[in-house]
């Protein structure tokens, strides 16, 4: 094994130089442990190792945390001691969300990642509106997107081919493949991007057949899968955390729980590329202010009307704006709060030195 097997290149090569200087190694980060990593040198080595105090304050936010698929430098302890993490080097891509439930915070999916293979079905998981919220994420992150529209022996040909042509008229950008994990097929489509140096990773939710593709990725039973449902005809997905793999036959897959919630960590320019026909209309509109119901003048509603634009696309386009809105309203008052805290520390430590100043003297 090399440091190129792992997806080092000639950009990370360049930012590393002054941490080798300092003897430091580069590493690649397998799986997060929470107070600890698991990373992998050049050389094939695994360590358990830690973060430094100052890659923890230098973080503005938990996203500029240490992620797996991230490349840092590493102080190789020598025995009995510790291996510390000295730096993270820039990521190339970044595949986020924003994070479960309330939290206005970005959470990092998978760091350095070339390829995202979104894994879904065409019965009871399939959803074009989440398939766009998918296609946002992912050409935010900067890597390639892959959908496998699984478990195709549990339809028929048509459904399958229905599903499969209405992901691409989202993305045309995008490679859409049918297929089953009987007899092997969806390792058989997956087999090409897997090259050396590689990095893919799968999302998508829970039940879709994500194990099992996986399994087949890696050779072996991996994963332990649940036995399927006999209502649903389907297995229950069985990874409960991310983590890196080199992958026998060449590549290296990031592996991640299912996705249940897909909610926006994005910005108004990816939306406007991913919506771009929408915006285009928009722009058709007499008022720049227009709401697009009853106004005057307004371009989208004939285009609705007349089914030049889909209904459930535009109601998608919509709720993302709407969340997208939501969050950057969120972020600003946890802004302003932190701001008031910081404002008030610094008058209480000020308070302070006067008060140790004045009974000194």
């Amino acid at each position: 094994m090399t440091l190129k097997d792992l997806g080092w290149n000639a950009a990370f090569a360049k930012e590393f130089a002054p941490f080798r200087a300092q003897g430091w190694k580069p590493a690649r980060l397998l799986r997060d442990n929470k107070i600890s990593y698991g990373a992998l040198l050049g050389d094939g080595e695994e360590l358990e190792v830690i973060m430094s105090g100052k890659v923890y304050h230098d973080a503005a936010t938990d996203a500029d945390l240490p992620a797996v698929g991230d490349w840092v430098a590493l102080d190789v302890g020598g025995e009995g001691e510790e291996s510390v993490i000295r730096a993270r080097l820039t990521r190339q891509t970044c595949l986020s969300r924003k994070a479960p439930g309330r939290s206005t915070e970005e959470q990092v999916i998978a760091a350095n990642v070339d390829i995202v293979v979104v894994v879904t079905d065409a019965s009871t998981d399939f959803s074009l509106r989440r398939m766009e919220r998918y296609f946002a994420i992912i050409g935010r992150s900067g890597a390639k997107a892959v959908v496998l529209v699984n478990k195709s022996d549990l339809c028929t040909p048509k459904e399958n081919q229905a599903a499969a042509e209405a992901i691409r008229e989202l993305n045309s950008h995008a490679d859409v493949h049918i297929t089953t994990a009987v007899r092997g097929r969806s390792l058989s489509v997956l087999k090409p991007y897997l090259q050396r140096g590689v990095s893919l990773t799968l999302i998508g939710s829970s039940g879709v057949g994500k194990s099992s593709v996986i399994n087949q990725l890696l050779g072996d039973e991996y994963q332990w899968t649940d036995e399927v449902n006999e209502l649903t005809g389907k297995g229950r997905h069985t990874t409960t955390a991310r983590e890196l793999m080199i992958l026998p036959t060449g590549g290296i897959l990031i592996d991640n729980p299912g996705i249940r919630e897909v909610h926006m960590w994005t910005d108004e320019t990816t939306l406007r590329e991913r919506f771009a026909d929408i915006s285009e209309l928009a722009s058709q509109c007499q008022f720049h202010d227009c709401k697009h119901g009853t106004d005057r003048g307004c371009a989208i509603r004939p285009a609705l009307e007349q089914g030049k634009l889909d209904a459930g696309r535009f109601a998608g386009f919509l709720k993302l704006d709407e969340e997208i809105g939501e969050l950057r309203k969120n972020r600003k008052k946890r802004q302003m709060t932190i701001e008031r805290r910081a404002k008030r520390e610094s008058h209480h430590q000020a308070r302070q030195r006067h008060n140790r100043e004045h009974d000194d003297w």
